[in-house]
This record gives structure tokens, C-alpha cells and sequence, in this order.
């Protein structure tokens, strides 16, 4: 297994476990995740358009690590824009959050699949070394700079762990403790949206991989504060996706398909999720 793979999956475990635990603090709800409400789609869109207007020659020429800056940057603040008004607005409530990330994640898909089929098929090849990569074939020249991000981040949520411990009380209850809710809670969505930002560009859109991790962390760690969540989420993804990557490349010698195999599996385990709720 190669130091870039191994680096790669650290990486991608820490921004989809830990992400997913702060969006569903910032939600107040286990079940929603930034995929479901749409940043897969939205990060799709970006790449889809880039390639619809500038063309596959182009964008395959322009790429590297300042375009992938730009394009987080971009990422983040459309982020922000659409979404941080679902979750500190003053009648917010959890069933329209998840009709209108859906509706605008489902919209942002139609438009994607609508520019897509008027791509050449070279431009459509360029598009889609953008959007399906895998683990073995990451550019290993974003590395640096996604840990940098992740560093950030992690130092960012560390520090303010007691205050996360203190917005999953809720709004009503933060707020009556004297903290800003909504500036907190817009805060948490944008370090959302950079750090799935960082791990779309690595390997590509996971829809269900964090929803897993976050269940898993849950699970170990029962009624824990965000001291113990934070490293725990990063420590359960990165053991999920090494015995993933590391079970297929070795013994069915299938390392490519260690995304679409957590897929599947991480689907199936949130219709169960749900399933169990319903009888609830």
C-alpha cells in the first residue's frame, strides 16, 4: 500500500467523519448529511459547468493546485449562500431543511445531467476524471495542501468543542445560554463545504461514507462531548476506508472499486437506519 494511498485515506476519513459530526450538530438531526442536502450535487455542477463553458482542453489545461483553491473558494461561498439561511432562519424547521436541500440537490443534478449530454465525448472523458476518481489514482500533488486544510479546520473545531457541545443543546437552549447560534451555525456550514470541497477533489463524491462514520462514532462513544467525537470520527473513517481500500486492492484485487463497494454498503445501512426509526 503506498504512503499516497495511505495519506489520501486519512485525509478523506477525517473530512467526511468529522464533517458529518459538526453538520449534524449544526442540524440538530443524525440523519441528514451535506450529500444528501445537496453539496455532492452542487460540487458536480461546478465541475459540469466549467467543463460545458470553457471546454474539455481547457479545463484539463488549467488545472493544478490554483484552480482547485478557486474552486473551493467558489464551493464555500456558494455553500454559504444557499444553505445558511435553512438553518438560522427565525421559523427554521428540520422537514422543510430536507425538502429544499433535496429539491436544490435533485435541481442541481437535472442541470448537470441536462449540460452533460451536450459534451463532446473528449469532454466528457476530462469530466469524468473529475468526478469518478478513486483512492489509487489521487493526485498526489494536492496532499499537501488538503492536509493544511484539514489541519486548519480541526484546529478551529478543537478549540471551540465546548461551544459545539453547547449547539447541539439546540437553538432555544444555546441561545438562552448566551450564545450566538446562528453565527455558530454558519460557521459550522462553511467548514462543512471546505471539507467536503477537499475531499471531492481528492477521490471524488461519497454519498453515504460519513453518514457511516458518524453512525459508528455514535455508537462507540454513546452520549460523549465533542472532545471525544471529533478524533473518534476521524479515528473510525480511517479504519472503515483502510480495511476497505485494503481488502479489495489485496485480496480481490478491485481497488477501484472501494468507492462505489462503501456506497453500496453505507446505502444500504441508512435505509435501515431509517427503516428502524420508522418503527419507532
Amino acid at each position: 500500500m503506498r504512503l499516497e494511498s495511505v495519506a489520501t485515506i486519512v485525509v478523506v476519513a477525517f473530512c467526511h467523519g468529522v464533517g458529518t459530526v459538526i453538520f449534524h450538530t449544526a442540524t440538530g438531526n443524525r440523519i441528514l448529511t451535506p450529500s444528501i442536502l445537496g453539496f455532492d450535487a452542487l460540487y458536480r455542477l461546478m465541475q459540469t459547468s466549467l467543463v460545458f463553458v470553457l471546454g474539455g482542453t481547457a479545463v484539463a489545461a488549467t488545472g493544478g493546485l490554483g484552480a482547485v483553491a478557486v474552486q473551493t473558494v467558489l464551493m464555500v461561498g456558494f455553500a454559504t449562500l444557499l444553505y445558511g439561511w435553512l438553518f438560522s432562519g427565525r421559523r427554521a424547521d428540520l422537514h422543510v431543511l430536507l425538502l429544499v436541500g433535496v429539491v436544490l440537490g435533485m435541481g442541481f443534478a437535472s442541470v448537470s445531467t441536462f449540460m452533460q449530454r451536450m459534451l463532446t465525448p473528449s469532454e466528457f472523458d476530462v469530466l469524468s476524471a473529475r468526478l469518478f476518481g478513486n483512492i489509487s489514482g489521487s493526485d498526489a500533488s494536492y496532499l499537501p495542501w488538503a492536509a493544511a486544510v484539514c489541519v486548519a479546520v480541526g484546529a478551529v473545531l478543537w478549540r471551540r468543542r465546548h461551544v459545539l457541545d453547547v449547539v447541539a443543546l439546540g437553538r432555544d437552549v444555546s441561545t438562552n445560554l448566551g450564545l450566538n447560534h446562528r453565527r455558530e451555525v454558519l460557521l459550522l456550514l462553511v467548514l462543512v463545504a471546505l471539507l467536503v470541497s477537499v475531499s471531492t477533489t481528492m477521490v471524488g463524491p461519497m454519498t453515504f461514507f460519513g453518514f457511516v462514520v458518524a453512525t459508528l462514532t455514535y455508537q462507540v462513544a454513546g452520549a460523549a462531548t465533542h472532545a471525544r467525537l471529533l478524533p473518534l470520527a476521524a479515528l473510525v473513517g480511517t479504519c472503515a476506508l483502510l480495511g476497505a481500500y485494503f481488502v479489495l486492492r489485496h485480496v480481490f484485487y478491485a481497488a477501484g472499486l472501494v468507492t462505489v463497494i462503501i456506497e453500496l454498503v453505507g446505502g444500504l445501512i441508512f435505509l435501515v437506519h431509517l427503516l428502524r426509526k420508522g418503527l419507532r
